[in-house]
C-alpha cells in the first residue's frame, strides 16, 4: 500500500492546477480536473480496500499499515513526521470521504455550470479533500491538527464563495472564528498530550493511555479540552451558532461540509482517542448530555425554519448530537455507523435541495415553492427516501438501522454503568426521533404538494440524476448491508464493540421499538397538522405565545444573540472607550518592530562609496585591535 499517499497527492494536484489556471480554464476542462482528481483518490481508496482486507485475511492480527514520507521537523526531542497510517477506521474515513465526496462533485460539476468563478470553486472543493484525508490518515496529531485546519481554511473559502454578498462573507467570518475557539481547545489538548506522553504518535497515545493518563486530573483536562476542540467542527453547544449559517455557500458545499467531511471530523477525533476518553468517565457522561441537548435544540430550530437548507443544517446537527451520544455511551461502532449513514441520506437531502432551489430559480423559501411532485417524481423519490432514512422509518431505511443502534445502547448503558443520567437521555433521544419526524414530513409536505407558488424550470442531465441515483440505493435498506463490514473494519483497528448483557437485550429491543414507534407518532402527527389542520397551526403560530415560541426556536434559542450581548457588545465598548482595535493595536506591533529594524539596518545605505570605504577600513581596524588584545591576553 505504497500508493497510500496517492489519495491525498490527486485531489491536491487538482487544487494546484485549478488555481493556477482559474479564469483560463473552460467549464468542461475544470470539471474535468476537479472532478476526475477526486474519482482518482476514491479508486485509490478502494484498492486500498481491496488490499487492506487480503492484509487482515494473511494476518488477523495485524492492525494496519504505515507509511513514513518524510521528517516534517525536528525541534530537540520534538519531531513530527509526515507519515500515514491505515486502519480499519482510516479506510472507513477514506471511503467516505472520497466516495461521496466524488459523488459531491460530480453534482456540483452540473449545478455550478454559469456560475462566475467555475474552477476557483473547483480548485477550493479538492484542496478540501486533500485536507481532510491528511486529517484521517495522519500516522500523529500534528498532522491531524494541519488536516484540521485545513478544512476550516477550505470552509471559510467555500462559504464566502459568493463574495459579492456581504451577508455571505460575515458568515464565512463567523464560521471561521467559531471553528477557530475550538481548535485554541483541540491545541491546549496537543499540549497536555505531548507534556504526558512526550509524543504526539496517534498508535501511541491509543496504546498508552491507560498506563500514562494514571492522574485524574490530567485525564479530566485533556479529555475535555479534545472533545470542546471536537464541539467546534462539529457544531456541538455551544460552538454549534456556525452551523446554520454555513448555508451561506453553494448548495454542493452544505453537501460536502454537512455529509462527507468537515462535521464529521469531531466523531472521528473522539473515536479515534477513545481511549483517551475512557481514562475521564466524567467527560463521556458529558459528551452524552452536550449531543442529547444539541440534538433537541436544533429538533426544535427545524421545525419552524423557512429555508430549505437551514432545515437540513440543524437536522445535521440533530444527527451529529445522537452521535456523540453514542461516542459517550461507549458505543463508538454505533457511531461511527450512523455517521457512515448519514453521509448518504444528507448528501442525498442537500444535492436533492440543490435541484429544487435550481428548479425554483434559486428560490430557498419552502412556502414560495408547492407542487413539485407533478413535474418531478424523481425528486420526490429522492427527498422521500432521504426524508425516511433522516426519520428513520423501520426497515427500509438505512437510518433505522443506525439511529436506533445508539438509543439502544444509550438505554443499556443506564444499567451498565449504573448511571440513571442515561435514561433521561435515552428519552431525549426518543424526543428528538419524534421531531425528526414532524420537520421532514413538513418540508417534504410543503415542497412537493399544496398550491405551486413558483413556475418550475425543468432540469436534466445525466450529472445531477446519477450521484442522486447512487445515494439514494445507499439510503435504503440496501446501505444496511455495509454495517458488517463496518464493524468487521472497526474491530481490526480496536475500536471497542458495544456488548449488551444477555440480560438487557429484550429490555434493549423494547426500548428500541418504542422510538420507532415514537417516531411514526411523530411523522402521523406531522400528517395531521400540515394535511388536515394546517389552517389551525397557522392560527396557533400567529398568536402572541406562537409567535414567540416561533422567535425562539427559529434562533436556535437565541445563542447568537447570547453571545453578541457577553462578547460582540463589551469589546465594542472597550474600542470605543480606548478610541482603537485592541487586538489591531497589538498587531500593529510587529509591522512597527520590523519597519524600525530595517531603518536602523538601513540608515547608512547612503550609496556613496568613500563612505563604503570608510567603513570597510573602520571595521579592519576595530578587527586588528581586537585580535591584538585577545593575543596579549593570551
Amino acid at each position: 500500500m505504497s500508493y497510500l499517499y496517492l489519495t491525498i497527492l490527486f485531489p491536491l494536484i487538482g487544487f494546484i492546477l485549478l488555481a493556477a489556471g482559474r479564469d483560463k480554464l473552460s467549464e468542461t476542462v475544470a470539471a474535468i480536473i476537479g472532478v476526475g482528481s477526486v474519482g482518482l483518490a476514491a479508486l485509490t481508496a478502494l484498492y486500498a480496500g481491496f488490499d487492506f482486507y487480503q492484509a487482515q485475511a494473511a494476518d488477523a492480527t495485524a492492525i494496519g499499515f504505515h507509511q513514513q514520507l518524510w521528517t516534517w521537523f525536528h525541534v530537540g526531542s520534538f519531531e513530527v513526521s509526515f507519515g500515514l497510517y491505515l486502519d480499519g477506521l482510516s479506510l472507513l474515513m477514506t471511503g467516505m470521504i472520497t466516495g461521496v465526496g466524488f459523488l459531491i462533485h460530480v453534482f456540483a460539476s452540473w449545478y455550478m455550470r454559469g456560475e462566475e468563478g467555475y474552477a476557483r470553486f473547483f480548485s477550493y472543493f479538492n484542496l478540501f479533500v486533500a485536507s481532510m484525508m491528511i486529517l484521517v490518515l495522519g500516522d500523529n496529531l500534528t498532522l491531524l491538527f494541519l488536516g484540521w485546519e485545513g478544512v476550516g481554511l477550505c470552509s471559510y473559502l467555500l462559504i464566502g464563495f459568493y463574495y459579492a454578498n456581504p451577508a455571505n462573507g460575515w458568515a464565512a467570518i463567523k464560521a471561521f472564528t467559531v471553528t477557530r475557539v475550538g481548535d485554541v481547545f483541540l491545541l491546549i489538548a496537543l499540549f497536555l498530550l505531548y507534556q504526558q506522553f512526550g509524543t504526539l504518535d496517534t498508535r501511541t497515545i491509543i496504546d498508552h493511555a491507560h498506563t500514562v493518563l494514571t492522574d485524574s486530573n490530567i485525564a479530566f483536562w485533556t479529555a475535555l479540552m479534545l472533545f470542546l476542540g471536537a464541539a467546534g467542527k462539529s457544531a456541538q453547544i455551544p460552538l454549534q451558532t456556525w452551523l446554520a449559517d454555513a448555508m451561506a455557500g453553494p448548495t454542493p458545499v452544505s453537501a460536502l461540509i454537512h455529509a462527507a467531511t468537515m462535521v464529521t471530523a469531531g466523531v472521528y477525533l473522539t473515536s479515534r482517542l477513545f481511549s483517551v476518553f475512557e481514562m475521564a468517565p466524567e467527560i463521556l457522561v458529558f459528551i452524552s448530555i452536550v449531543g442529547a441537548v444539541t440534538l433537541l435544540v436544533a429538533g426544535f430550530a427545524a421545525l419552524v425554519q423557512t429555508d430549505i437548507k437551514r432545515i437540513l443544517a440543524y437536522s445535521t446537527m440533530s444527527q451529529l448530537g445522537y452521535m456523540f451520544m453514542a461516542v459517550g455511551a461507549e458505543a463508538y461502532q454505533a457511531g461511527l455507523f450512523h455517521m457512515l449513514t448519514h453521509a448518504f441520506f444528507k448528501a442525498l437531502l442537500f444535492l436533492s435541495s440543490g435541484a429544487v432551489i435550481l428548479a425554483y430559480h434559486h428560490e430557498q423559501n419552502i412556502f414560495k415553492m408547492g407542487g413539485l411532485f407533478k413535474h418531478n417524481k424523481f425528486l420526490f423519490a429522492c427527498f422521500a427516501i432521504g426524508g425516511g432514512a433522516l426519520a428513520a422509518l423501520p426497515f427500509i431505511t438505512v437510518g433505522y438501522f443506525s439511529k436506533d443502534a445508539i438509543l439502544g445502547a444509550v438505554y443499556a448503558q443506564a444499567t451498565i454503568a449504573n448511571l440513571p443520567v442515561y435514561n433521561s437521555l435515552y428519552w431525549v433521544g426518543v424526543a428528538g426521533a419524534f421531531l425528526t419526524s414532524i420537520y421532514t414530513f413538513r418540508l417534504i409536505w410543503v415542497v412537493f404538494f399544496g398550491t405551486e407558488k413558483t413556475a418550475y424550470h425543468p432540469i436534466k442531465g445525466a450529472t445531477y440524476w446519477l450521484p442522486l441515483s447512487i445515494l439514494a440505493v445507499l439510503s435504503t435498506f440496501v446501505g444496511a448491508t455495509l454495517k458488517a463490514p463496518v464493524e468487521h473494519l472497526l474491530n481490526s483497528a480496536k475500536i471497542p464493540s458495544f456488548v449488551i448483557p444477555e440480560q438487557l437485550e429484550a429490555a434493549v429491543h423494547g426500548a428500541e421499538h418504542t422510538a420507532v414507534a415514537i417516531a411514526l407518532v411523530g411523522l402521523v402527527l406531522g400528517v395531521v397538522l400540515f394535511v388536515f389542520a394546517y389552517d389551525k397551526v397557522k392560527q396557533l403560530a400567529n398568536t402572541s405565545f406562537g409567535v414567540g415560541v416561533t422567535h425562539i426556536w427559529r434562533s436556535a434559542f437565541g445563542f447568537d444573540a447570547l453571545y453578541d450581548l457577553v462578547f460582540v457588545k463589551p469589546y465594542l465598548l472597550i474600542t470605543r472607550l480606548l478610541g482603537r482595535d485592541p487586538i489591531d493595536g497589538v498587531w500593529l506591533v510587529l509591522p512597527a518592530l520590523v519597519k524600525g529594524g530595517h531603518k536602523f539596518t538601513s540608515w547608512r545605505q547612503t550609496g556613496v562609496l568613500r563612505e563604503y570605504a570608510a567603513s570597510i577600513g573602520l571595521g579592519i581596524v576595530v578587527l586588528l585591535i581586537i585580535l591584538i588584545v585577545t593575543q596579549v591576553g593570551v
